[in-house]
């Protein structure tokens, strides 16, 4: 039923004189579960089904949705897509032209043990609720609030295209985590793990969040937010920073990986969280970090959270280097942007909508940090002064994703090659070529997948899955503590 639909809406605007079209048939089911204070607070599940048709007609982009899975609605979705498309072309600059794509006939499902959505609610429960009670049962008196957290997403895709491209696909991912909130008077401590703002997230199965071991980390988690009620603040000085996981992830996240999003760059991303200040003429030329920071855009990565076979313009999923050993040489791109700018290897493959009623838009694949040749101790031991911060708490970047300032969760002081003891209030600031610039030191034994599910970009706003593998990296000179 669904591939019929599918076809028939392509027939049409084809038959109506689109010079491409394609169209997507999107089954979306989630879960998302909260435990707090022994009580399930949220247990919610929801199934969104729908078709979403692309066309170009007269040299210009229409697009049009629907969730009514009906011949007479599929019909209509691809007519309101050809009239949007030849609205645009009275407005339009350039006629758009689109990289080459090899169509493919392809299927593809997230490797995975345990499907997520054949575990019983009642299983899942249990686990946040045994992670969350080893976090209470720290301190009756300090920990006031502790959390567990549960997410997963299963999506179908069957893309159709006018070039003869079919490929059906089905994405798996969950994850979660725990945390703990200690107070006493007016300050108020938090910590998380595998990560804040609710955990961490891999394509796979339940094994996945079974793994993350959320009971097992869940007393460390409270000890460590009571500590910090007695911890020393932050102090406001130049030194040397040393970040780890979900806090380089994230790093990552908002100074290399919109920044390198084509569509910021030329200007066409810019009601949402701005535009970029990696201009076109930088590429291949300019020194984004130091040579030992190489980040790639790599959709064929293990478990990454922003990883798949193909994106939902049919392009393949691609490992593409961004920056090479310091040097900015390559854009996140889609079929359009990438013959805009006649890129020779074509678009990222990076394509991807939220839902059947969006329009696809680039988006990040995973964007990883790649090793280095330190060990995360030897960082550690080599480091005669400096911090250590970890656990994202709060961020702030500008709208070229130049300057920004970022805050942690928990941090340690580093003194003689040893964490001597940890600190609160944790922040540091920076710009960004600056920032990466000032990197001397990356490490290899420690580099994790790290997933989020909540990046935003788009008008009407979307939310997309992705992924950051990042080890612990040293960089020279940060300003630190400033409020």
């Amino acid at each position: 039923m669904s591939e019929d639909l599918a076809k028939l809406a392509l027939r049409t605007v084809q038959k109506l004189g689109a010079s491409y079209a394609d169209v997507r048939y999107v089954a979306i089911e989630a879960e998302s579960l909260h435990v707090k204070k022994g009580v399930p607070e949220e247990i919610r599940k929801g199934v969104t089904a729908g078709i979403g048709v692309r066309a170009i007609a007269k040299g210009a982009w229409g697009f049009a949705g629907t969730t009514v899975l009906k011949r007479a609605s599929a019909v209509e979705t691809a007519k309101k897509a050809f009239k949007v498309a030849l609205a645009s072309a009275r407005a339009k600059k350039t006629d758009v032209k689109l990289s080459p794509a090899l169509a493919k006939k392809a299927k593809y499902s997230t490797p995975l043990k345990k499907d997520p959505f054949k575990i019983s609610i009642e299983e899942k429960l249990d686990a946040l609720k045994s992670a969350e009670r080893t976090a209470a049962a720290e301190s009756t008196e300090l920990i006031k609030t502790s959390s567990g957290f549960f997410r997963a997403h299963k999506e179908r895709k069957l893309l159709l295209s006018s070039e003869g491209a079919r490929i059906d696909q089905t994405i798996v991912w969950c994850g979660g985590g725990v945390s703990a909130t200690a107070i006493r008077s007016a300050d108020v401590q938090v910590r998380s793990y595998p990560a804040s703002f609710r955990g961490n997230f891999n394509t796979g199965g339940y094994e996945f969040f079974e793994s993350l071991d959320l009971a097992g980390h869940a007393r460390e988690v409270a000890k460590e937010a009571i500590q910090l009620l007695s911890a020393e603040k932050c102090p406001s000085t130049t030194t040397t920073l040393l970040t780890a996981g979900d806090q380089l992830a994230l790093q990552v996240h908002e100074s290399c990986g919109h920044p390198t999003e084509l569509d910021r760059a030329l200007g066409t991303e810019a009601d949402y969280a701005g535009t970029s200040f990696l201009t076109t003429d930088k590429l291949g030329s300019f020194r984004y970090g130091s040579p030992k920071i190489n980040i790639s855009a790599d959709a064929t990565a293990p478990g990454g959270l922003g990883t798949f076979a193909y994106d939902d313009e049919g392009v393949p999923a691609k490992n593409v280097p961004l920056i090479k050993e310091g040097v900015f040489v390559n854009y996140q791109s889609s079929r359009e942007t990438a013959a805009f700018l006649n890129l020779s290897e074509g678009s990222s493959g990076g394509m991807r909508a939220d839902s059947p009623l969006a329009m696809p838009i680039v988006r990040m694949t995973n964007i990883n940090l790649l090793p280095g040749d330190w060990k995360a101790d030897e960082l550690i031991r080599d480091t005669q002064d400096g911090i250590l911060m970890l656990t994202n708490k709060s961020w702030s970047i500008d709208d070229r994703r130049l300057n920004f300032q970022f805050g942690t969760e928990a941090a340690w002081l580093i003194k003689n090659g040893s964490k001597e003891k940890m600190i609160k209030q944790a922040t540091y600031t920076g710009i960004t070529h600056q920032f990466w610039g000032s990197c001397d030191a990356v490490s290899n034994d420690d580099w994790y997948m790290h997933g989020t599910p909540t990046c935003g970009k788009g008008v009407p706003p979307q939310v997309m899955y992705v992924g950051h593998g990042v080890p612990t990296a040293r960089f020279r000179n940060v300003r630190v503590g400033i409020a």
